[in-house]
């Protein structure tokens, strides 16, 4: 099976929302799984990334990310979630000021962040009103699927 082939395949399945897809053409066979099931190709990935990530050691400062993640429900208030995987960005371009910050004041359908996947970029966009009272994220960090982003108190 060819690249572009598997490729259309990853969109179909970004597209549609499907968790998990897998095509038979003749011997050759490819899977394509959604979230944190048990697919064969996400093994040999993540002995791949873990060089990249150990080397830095300012990657110490990551895990302390995950207790920023965890104080939301303290906060009270409205949670937008990613709705995909990939890297989400802040502003709109490199140097830029960010979208929103925490105290400020959004209304339905304001551009929160951006999430690239695939090489497309896919607005985040609030869909209450309200103010913006915790900024989950940094920019051009990965994000999973259904990741708290922001808490906006209604």
């Amino acid at each position: 099976m060819d690249i572009r082939t598997i490729r259309k395949l990853i969109e179909l399945a970004n597209e549609t929302g499907i968790g998990e897809i897998e095509v038979k053409s003749g011997e050759e066979s490819v899977r394509i799984s959604r979230g944190g099931g048990t697919n064969p190709y996400v093994a040999p990935a993540a002995p791949l990334m873990q060089p990249v990530i150990q080397p830095a050691a300012p990657q110490a400062a990551a895990p302390a990310a995950t207790p920023v993640a965890e104080k939301p429900p303290a906060i009270s208030g409205h949670e937008i979630k990613a709705p995909m995987v990939g890297t989400v960005y802040v502003c709109p371009k490199p140097g830029a000021a960010s979208f929103v910050k925490v105290g400020d004041r959004v209304k339905l359908g304001d551009t929160l962040c951006l999430i690239e996947a695939m090489k497309m970029f896919n607005k985040i966009e609030a869909d209450k009103t309200g103010v913006v009272v915790a900024c989950l994220i940094e920019n051009e960090q990965p994000v999973e699927y259904d990741q708290p982003l922001f808490v906006i108190e209604v």
